[in-house]
């Protein structure tokens, strides 16, 4: 008896915990910024670490567990494409950052 409440005690604890594990991909621009944090994103170099992790936490989520440059066709949805309202001339390009509670 008491080996069965043990058992059905953590497989409560595997169902709550695997409920409770909240991921969601965040697509947003990747702009030049002068310091070169675009490109550690989109190269998905270590220095965009904290950066990403930085934007998970701004949107109640612990960590980033990846990110990555974008391409526009992956995208569902309307895209801009980079046209005369582009500031730096790069607006189709993208990063994608995944975020976890």
């Amino acid at each position: 008896m008491r080996s069965l409440f043990a058992l059905m005690s953590c497989a409560f604890i595997v169902a709550a915990s695997s409920a409770s594990a909240e991921t969601r991909v965040f697509i947003i621009a990747n702009q030049a910024d002068g310091y070169g944090i675009d490109q550690c994103l989109a190269r998905g170099e270590k220095c965009g670490a904290q950066v990403a992790r930085t934007y998970c936490q701004s949107r109640d989520f612990a960590q980033a567990a990846a990110y990555r440059r974008v391409d526009p066709d992956e995208i569902t949805g309307s895209v801009p494409k980079t046209g005369a309202n582009c500031s730096h001339g790069r607006c189709d390009e993208y990063v994608a950052i995944t975020c976890q509670r």
